[in-house]
């Protein structure tokens, strides 16, 4: 046999080895084109109703009409979404589970939460991640700050400033820190569950501030009770005169992360599949529905691709972990 090789022509040599290279890919042609072989359960690791909730169900509604198959959405709450992780985590890997869950679940729960059960980086892989958009730091209007420098000038002078987050250990929360660490401060974090409650305190003048997301701030910008000075990351068409923290001479590279609503499957999921399934993502990001949801929320990004997901996940998870354990929070 091995004299046989030596006596083939160049010609004949790569007809035959590119004759061979499509039978040992066909198995995963073959997946991709039969794939999906049944109803698809998305696993959402928050409530129904919460952006978690919503961003699975429109992105889940394209995909279900273009592959042919029922998707449904089944809500599997609790500890930050790591009650949605495990699940996933023993589901098999072939496609038809999926978990969309927040930054909470995929980058923080393993500092908050001792003894954890799964680790994102090894036993998932990132499909996609949709973005959140950048977070607002909206002050109280008594304060009369336009701008961070403003604001800081004010929580230099001020006896106590007291800061609302929709949770401990949030995106929220490091902001805060990280603002007290490079400006001397000593701002309270005062965390509720949920953004409402702390918006509803900020309009009432319980607090001096909040961050969180640009819809959930809306009453309180539009009634005049608090202004937006800064936005992480970049700026938001709805807010085009707010500039980011670090154009205004913020320096922490946690005010540039991706907070994001993210699509992933288990670790051993086949290449192709997660290659078809980011596509149709990219897609899904793309459509009516999906373009009026995010609008509505102040995002002004969609879904993006497995790729480049995966990238930011592996530049920026180390990050995340080093803001969130400098928070000193004991874990769970």
């Amino acid at each position: 046999m091995r004299d046989s090789f030596r006596h083939l022509s160049r010609r004949q040599f790569v007809t035959a080895s590119a004759g061979a290279a499509t039978l040992l890919c066909a198995p995963a042609i073959v997946r991709a084109s039969t794939w999906p072989t049944k109803p698809i359960k998305i696993l959402a690791g928050f409530a129904a109703g919460g952006q978690t909730d919503q961003f699975a169900r429109a992105y889940g509604d394209y995909i279900s009409r273009e592959v042919g198959q029922t998707i449904v959405v089944e809500n599997k709450t609790g500890a930050g979404g790591a009650v949605a992780a495990m699940e996933l985590k023993r589901s098999d890997p072939d496609g038809h589970t999926w978990m969309v869950s927040n930054t909470t679940t995929y980058m923080l729960n393993s500092v908050f939460i001792k003894d954890i059960k799964y680790n994102a980086a090894e036993d998932f892989t990132m499909v996609s991640m949709m973005p959140t958009g950048s977070l607002p730091l909206v002050v109280s209007e008594k304060i009369g700050a336009k701008t961070l420098k403003d604001f800081i000038d004010y929580a230099k002078k001020a006896e106590k400033v007291n800061i609302g987050t929709y949770a401990a250990g949030s995106f929220a929360h490091i902001i805060i820190a990280e603002l007290n660490k490079q400006y001397g401060l000593k701002m309270g974090a005062v965390h509720y569950r949920g953004e409402a409650p702390m918006w509803a305190d900020l309009i009432g003048g319980a607090i001096d501030g909040g961050i969180g997301s640009y819809a959930a701030s809306l009453p309180v910008q539009h009634t005049g009770k608090g202004r937006a000075v800064a936005v992480t990351r970049r700026r938001i068409d709805a807010l085009p005169d707010v500039a980011t923290f670090q154009e205004q001479g913020a320096t922490s590279r946690g005010y540039g992360l991706l907070s994001f609503q993210g699509c992933s499957v288990p670790a051993k999921t086949p290449p192709e599949i997660v290659a078809r399934l980011s596509d149709l993502f990219v897609a899904a990001g793309k459509s009516d529905r999906v373009r009026e949801l995010i609008k509505s929320q102040g995002i002004d990004e969609a879904a993006m691709s497995a790729q480049a997901s995966q990238a930011v996940f592996k530049e920026e998870g180390p990050i995340w972990a080093q803001l969130a354990s400098g928070l000193d929070l004991q874990q769970q």
